[in-house]
């Protein structure tokens, strides 16, 4: 196990006031770091094996909102390893009171820097990582959900992959797609005339409770993307929004998501049931919709 904690600074949380969902990613990725540096495997080590770590899947389920003041206390442990794989689970405490907001993992690929290509987790490395062995029986990896055909009413965004999206490995930070997501998300409500004002007027919100996010490719600086969303599965306060990220001259599909969403009343942060008016306005991007 591994611990470290997070003071949530102001310009991390969002219009509702609370900590934006990609923020928690990145607590997550800095959390892995200092977990790997612990025992022994840090950037620089990795340099110099010519090896990395890359996402491939993240699942990540919020409980509760973290907000401007609080500290957040990450705990991360490697749950196995599987030849050239490593999954890594999560959990995101409330330091004030132990309360759990979010529990996660991620799944990670082992590769050769020179060719990009999958290498096998080297045993010394399992040691240092699982020094007490690896648990005999596996977590069990639930296959990424299948997207359903898309509604006439889709919606697409083309953002362009600025240099501030970039991180250290030279391409898209993992927890930025969550904010092309986030972004074509709050589009697609705004094309059918709810913008976030007019949700917020009305006393009532969109938030996602769970993300998962497989990672196919990576985005480069400079790039073209389209981000397409649309709806389905609505039930009385949730829906499950569908996500595909693709490089746009090519169609080539870099990232995929799966949200499920709830419907939350402002004043109370309780979830309520989705209003009529706005599930009638927005039901062109309803796959399925009746």
């Amino acid at each position: 196990m591994y611990e470290r904690a997070f003071r949530i600074r102001h310009y991390e949380c969002d219009a509702y006031g609370h900590v934006n969902h990609a923020n928690y990613l990145r607590y997550m990725q800095e959390a892995a770091l200092d977990a790997s540096a612990a025992v022994g495997y840090d950037i620089s080590r990795y340099q110099h094996m010519q090896r990395q770590w890359l996402i491939r899947e993240t699942d990540i389920t919020f409980l509760r909102p973290l907000h401007y003041g609080d500290t957040a206390v990450v705990k991360t442990w490697v749950q196995d390893f599987r030849r050239v794989r490593s999954r890594r689970a999560y959990e995101i405490r409330l330091a004030a009171d132990g309360e759990l907001a979010a529990q996660a993992h991620t799944d990670w690929v082992f590769l050769d820097s020179q060719t990009l290509r999958p290498a096998t987790v080297p045993d010394e490395m399992i040691l240092a990582f699982r020094p007490d062995g690896l648990p005999a029986q596996a977590p069990r990896r639930e296959p990424f959900p299948a997207l359903p055909p898309p509604p006439p009413g889709l919606v697409t965004t083309r953002p362009i992959v600025r240099w501030r999206d970039i991180d250290a490995a030279g391409h898209v930070n993992n927890a930025m797609y969550l904010a092309y997501i986030e972004d074509c998300s709050l589009q697609s409500l705004a094309v059918y005339g709810w913008p976030i004002s007019r949700l917020m007027e009305n006393g009532f919100g969109i938030v996602a409770r769970r993300y998962r996010i497989e990672y196919k490719q990576p985005a480069l600086f400079g790039e073209e993307l389209e981000v397409s969303t649309f709806v389905t599965d609505v039930k009385r306060a949730t829906a499950v929004r569908y996500c595909t990220i693709t490089r746009a001259h090519d169609q080539v599909l870099l990232a995929q998501a799966c949200i499920t969403a709830v419907c939350i009343d402002l004043a109370t942060g309780q979830p309520r049931r989705i209003p009529a008016d706005f599930l009638a306005d927005i039901a062109p991007q309803i796959a399925n919709a009746q």
